[in-house]
């Protein structure tokens, strides 16, 4: 039976499904659902995300949510780990960096 991610990772995933299904034609909905859950539930499985606090946890997920629906999303991810220093909003800028690159290890990015 596959891992269900927290409602934390997972609805942002689904939503960023959602949003880019709306946004181009080329994508079905329910396959883009399936494939973020996985996804998400992939990362919580890994334990990517775990070191992050309650703060910076949705910041990680919002970002990745959003980079796994880029055209290459491998790219978009490894960018935004490498633009973390620009986020004065962050407590651990190291741990969210950490947490882009792994995250893009366990998927395969």
């Amino acid at each position: 039976m596959p891992s269900t991610a927290p409602p934390t990772i997972l609805e942002p995933f689904l939503a960023a499904a959602d949003a880019v299904a709306s946004a181009r034609a080329d994508v079905d909905v329910e396959t883009a659902r399936e494939l973020m859950a996985e996804a998400a539930g992939m990362l919580h499985d890994s334990l990517a995300l775990d070191h992050l606090d309650e703060h910076d946890l949705p910041i990680a997920v919002a970002g990745l949510a959003a980079d796994l629906t880029a055209l290459d999303p491998g790219a978009a991810v490894r960018a935004r780990a490498g633009a973390v220093g620009d986020r004065p909003d962050l407590h651990d800028p190291d741990g969210v960096r950490g947490a882009f690159l792994v995250s893009a290890q366990v998927l395969g990015l």
